[in-house]
Parts: C-alpha cells; sequence; structure tokens
C-alpha cells in the first residue's frame, strides 16, 4: 500500500498566492505565523501524515474498532499514533494561548488538516470532534466550566462529542426527546443519541460529551434545545476523572466507511440519570450549537478534497504503472495506461478540481482569520461575506466533486479499483459520509439558496459575485490568448449565475418551495463557478511568477491547469444553471402517488 504525500508545493501556493497568508499573519495575535515557522510547522505535519498516520489506514480500516467489556477499542496503533499527536502539539494548533493552544490562524490549521485527513480520515474525525467542543465552550460556557475543560481538550488530554441526533431526529432536531431534568445544581440526563463520532474510546483518560437536550416544560420545537456538558468521568475536587458517569456505549455502527472512527450510540440515564452541566442559558442550545457550525462544516469540506487528493494519488501511481494496451501513435508498443487519453482526462479531471477545491478551502479559512482578527471594518465585513457564502460551499460543493473524484479513482484501476486490496475503494467508502454529516448537501443547498439568498433578497449572492468579477477582471491586464479566454469564460458563468439568482428570488416571491427544488443544482452551479474564480486567481498569481522570469515549471503547470479547468470543468456550471433556470415547479407537482404508480 502507497503511503500518502503532501502536496506541499500546491499547499504552500494557496495559502501565499490565494489565501493571503501574508496579510493573516499581520493580524492581531498572528505576528508569531512567521514564514518560517509556517515552512516547519507544514514540513512537520507532512513528516506525521506520512510516517505515523497514513500506515494506520487501511489497517484500521480492515480491522475496525469494537466494543470489549470496558468500553470501545480502537484499532491496533491508534493509541500510540494518538498520543505522538497530543505530544506534538498538533490538536492544539489554532486555539488560543488563553488555554494552552499555539495560536496559529485558522488558515494554517486547515492546511495541515487536509494532510491529517487525507493520509487518515478515520483518524482525524476524533480531533475535529474535540476542536468543536473547545469552540462551544469558548464561547458559551462559564468561567468555571472554561477553567474545568478547556485546557485539557485543547491539549487532547481530553477528547469530545458532539451530541445531536437521535434514532427518531436525524437532522430535524426539533424532534429530540433526550431529557434534563434539574437536581440541585446539576441536571439528570435521560435518553439515547446515535451516530457519535468517538462517542467512546480508549486513547484518553476522559470524553467531554456536548448534549442537546429538553428541560421539562420547555418550548416545542427547536427553541426548547438546550446544551450540557456531560464528562465520561465526573471530575473530582481536583479537577481529575472521577466517578463513572451514568453514559455508556451499547453499541458500534457498521459503517460502509471510517470503520476505524467509532460510531457510537450511547444511552444516558439508564440509571438515575447521567450529571449534565447547563451551558449558558435553557432553551438557547442550539443556537450555541452553531457556534461551531460553521467550522465544523468548514474541516468537513476539507474532509472532502483531502480524500480526494489521497485517491488521486493512488490512482495516478497506478496508471504509471499499470501496462495495458497499445499506444495509439505508436501501435506496436504496450504501454502504461496513463498514455491513453481517456485515463489522462480521468487524472486531469481530479487533478485540477482538487486544486480549485483546495484554494477554496484556504481562502474561506483565510476568512475566518480576518473576520474574527482583523481591526479593520471593512476587512471584517468582507472576512463575514466569504465565510457566509462560501462556507456551504466548501462543504456541499466540495464533498460532492470528492465522491464522484474518489469514484473516478475506483475506475481508473478498472477491475482492480473494485478489490479492496488495491485501496481504491475504501477511499471511496470513506469519503461517502462527508456529503452527509454536518448536513447534507440539501441542507447545505438550503442554506445557500435559502437563508443566504431568499431571506436577504440577494444582497449577499451578489456581493460575492461583485467580489469574483472583480478579480476576473485583473486578469485583462495580461496580454495572452490565455488569460482572455478565461476571462471570457468567467464572465459568461458569472452573468449564468446571475441569472439562477434572480430566477430563484422570482420563484421565493410566488412558492418558496419551487425555489427549493432546485436549491441544489444552484450550490453546485456556485460551486463550479466559485471553482473557476479560484483557478482564474491561481492563473494570474502564476502568471507574474512567470512575468518575473521565475523559471520553475511549477508556475507554469498551474496556468495550464486552470486553462483545462476552464476548458473542461466550468462548463458543468451551465448545465445546473439550467436545471435551476427550469425552475423547481415539477418538483411541487409531482405527488406521492407518482413514484408508485409503475408497481
Amino acid at each position: 500500500m502507497s503511503e500518502y504525500v503532501a502536496p506541499l508545493r500546491d499547499l504552500k501556493f494557496a495559502l501565499e498566492e490565494l489565501a493571503d497568508l501574508e496579510g493573516v499573519r499581520a493580524l492581531p495575535g498572528y505576528e508569531e505565523a512567521t514564514p518560517d515557522l509556517v515552512d516547519a510547522v507544514l514540513a512537520e505535519a507532512a513528516k506525521v501524515a506520512h510516517d505515523v498516520l497514513s500506515p494506520l489506514n487501511h489497517s484500521g480500516d480492515m480491522q475496525g474498532a469494537r466494543l470489549g467489556e470496558n468500553g470501545v477499542e480502537t484499532a491496533d496503533g491508534w493509541k500510540e499514533a494518538y498520543q505522538l499527536f497530543v505530544d506534538g502539539g498538533w490538536n492544539s494548533l489554532s486555539f488560543s494561548p488563553e488555554w494552552g493552544g499555539q495560536g496559529l490562524p485558522w488558515l494554517v490549521s486547515t492546511a495541515v488538516q487536509e494532510m491529517y485527513k487525507a493520509a487518515n480520515l478515520s483518524f482525524d474525525l476524533c480531533p475535529l470532534l474535540t476542536q468543536a467542543a473547545v469552540e462551544a465552550i469558548s464561547a458559551h460556557g462559564s468561567d468555571e466550566q472554561k477553567r474545568q475543560y478547556l485546557e485539557k481538550l485543547v491539549s487532547g488530554q481530553w477528547t469530545g462529542t458532539m451530541n445531536l441526533t437521535e434514532p427518531q431526529a436525524g437532522s430535524d432536531l426539533a424532534a429530540v426527546k433526550t431529557l434534563a431534568t434539574q437536581d440541585g445544581d446539576v441536571y439528570r440526563i435521560k435518553g439515547q443519541k446515535i451516530f457519535i463520532t468517538y462517542g467512546d474510546h480508549d486513547m484518553t483518560e476522559n470524553i467531554i460529551h456536548l448534549v442537546l437536550a429538553k428541560v421539562p416544560g420547555a418550548p416545542e420545537g427547536v427553541k426548547g434545545i438546550s446544551l450540557f456538558i456531560v464528562p465520561k468521568f465526573i471530575l473530582d475536587d481536583q479537577g481529575n476523572p472521577g466517578e463513572r458517569n451514568d453514559v455508556h456505549c451499547v453499541s458500534i455502527e457498521k459503517k460502509m466507511g471510517i470503520h476505524a472512527s467509532p460510531t457510537c450510540v450511547l444511552a444516558y440515564g439508564d440509571n438515575e440519570g447521567a450529571i449534565g452541566y447547563l451551558v449558558g442559558e435553557e432553551n438557547r442550545g442550539l443556537e450555541y450549537m452553531f457556534t461551531m457550525m460553521n467550522l465544523a462544516r468548514h474541516a468537513v469540506g476539507v474532509e472532502g478534497y483531502a480524500i480526494a487528493e489521497r485517491a488521486y494519488q493512488k490512482a495516478l501511481s497506478y496508471a504509471k504503472d499499470r501496462v495495458q494496451g497499445r499506444d495509439p501513435k505508436t501501435p506496436s508498443e504496450r504501454v502504461a495506461i496513463i498514455a491513453h487519453p481517456d485515463v489522462r482526462r480521468m487524472l486531469m479531471d481530479m487533478k485540477v478540481q482538487i486544486e480549485a477545491m483546495r484554494g477554496l478551502g484556504c481562502i474561506a479559512a483565510s476568512a475566518t482569520d480576518k473576520m474574527t482578527h482583523s481591526e479593520n471594518d471593512i476587512e471584517r465585513a468582507k472576512g463575514r461575506l466569504y465565510v457566509d457564502m462560501l462556507t456551504p460551499v466548501v462543504k456541499g460543493w466540495s464533498t460532492e466533486v470528492g465522491n464522484e473524484l474518489t469514484y473516478t479513482g475506483v475506475q481508473i484501476h478498472g477491475g482492480m479499483g473494485f478489490m479492496e486490496a488495491t485501496g481504491a475503494a475504501q477511499y471511496s467508502r470513506d469519503a461517502r459520509i462527508t456529503t452527509i454529516y454536518e448536513g447534507t448537501t440539501g441542507i447545505q443547498a438550503n442554506d445557500i439558496a435559502g437563508r443566504k439568498l431568499l431571506r436577504d433578497g440577494g444582497l449577499l449572492a451578489k456581493g460575492m459575485l461583485a467580489v469574483m468579477k472583480e478579480d476576473i477582471d485583473r486578469l485583462v491586464t495580461i496580454d495572452s490568448d490565455k488569460s482572455r479566454q478565461i476571462v471570457a469564460a468567467m464572465h459568461s458563468a458569472l452573468s449564468e449565475l446571475g441569472r439562477s439568482v434572480d430566477k430563484i428570488l422570482e420563484m421565493g416571491k410566488n412558492d418558496p418551495s419551487e425555489a427549493m427544488g432546485v436549491s441544489v443544482p444552484y450550490l453546485m452551479q456556485f460551486g463550479y463557478v466559485t471553482g473557476g474564480w479560484i483557478m482564474a486567481k491561481s492563473f494570474y498569481a502564476a502568471s507574474q511568477k512567470v512575468a518575473e522570469q521565475n523559471t520553475d515549471l511549477f508556475y507554469a503547470d498551474k496556468m495550464f491547469s486552470a486553462l483545462y479547468y476552464i476548458q473542461q470543468i466550468l462548463p458543468l456550471a451551465s448545465s445546473y444553471s439550467e436545471r435551476v433556470c427550469a425552475g423547481g415547479n415539477m418538483m411541487v407537482a409531482a405527488n406521492n402517488d407518482w413514484f408508485d404508480r409503475a408497481y
């Protein structure tokens, strides 16, 4: 099994030339993120990804996690790898120094996360959930709760979870039934939660669950949800794990992929009730959970292109080695399959779309840093625009395309891709969850078409279109046929996206259901167009290097990638535009019987 190799050159290009790392490191609090430090962090993370996490990916998939007498047991090597991860300070990379974090920009953390997710997605899911717990407690916990939990969560000595879903309540959190009854200064939690990533494991001495539940007499629906901290072991007077709390893993889900990541069913209160501590005020739990939702959704979007990168590396290696068929130009010679035009097409589709998604993920991360750290009102507002508009695209589009590309990786392997021994199938299986958790693609589409378009009359969407057009117009200064081709194609794509925005606004006035019927095509159109925007920016940045007499072929390669995206990938946006502009009336008109009358 070949191991993952971090694409450090492309990562650094995305950080420096697309995502304005220089501007981010100038923000208050980020002064220590010097070029030398960032280079050292990325280089060391690449080693951990290659030497520690990647070798465990296949074995972890084959072995999986299991439920033993004392709880969940992780796959061989997991505990040792996690300890190395914590000892290296990787868990604390982007957290506040106030709680022991290193305070590096989210942008730098995003690049590191990509490497770890590509190397071993099942492993990296554990720190992802801890990150979410830290964000929620930092923003809404009491001073005492911060003192008790943050330092050990930030270091990784303890891990965290998010407990939202119940058997009867998937994405519909209004249907949550877990009950929290006040008992003095604490609450007694009773109920069941499902799909809890790393809900139990043997890697740390404590697990801190963040649990959504309802108190007696709470308002109906999502307005009646509260948020509670429920530790696996209740803390003693010294703040150390003490008595076992009344929360237990009763089973591990059997899943399509991410086998080494234990997805648990947790039972709360089989006896007197699990001890829980209210975060903030009663009935504001969903509001608090959404504090960390943007970062969590962004992180899952990174998973989409990270696992696609891993699948691309595997497919490229196979295509170079697999000899089959003959060269069309010289039929007498047998060749490796990379010589066949259709295989090259698939590899090129993978490579350029990964570059586009990577650039988009990094720009969204940079915007988060600017939104939260800049002292300039205009820069903060622009950061907010990017975060609001790009987060559902990073999450929804990148994971949908990531699934397509891992499928393409299997196809390049041919029949061998269907065999588990090659490893190609695992990437496709693992990628499948990314379009589902932290809000399905449909939920991301409802966000970008509903909350980010219909609700504000198109202000955010049109603001983002204006930003993209401004960047594209910079290419006019480059006197070349290639730049003119990119400008013309992007102007057309932006115009079509503008028509889609107007069409959804028009449908929303008459029947919002029609607008929601085409929300996913709108999301996908937005994704492919923003991908074109990223590649146009990439072309511009690389052309500046070439104009400076830089003979490094990497920059010529970036220009080639951009042109390929514009010619071969961007046209997909037009097909989605056609679907949006056709409207969602047929989705509304189809009654339930229509689906069944063929039987």
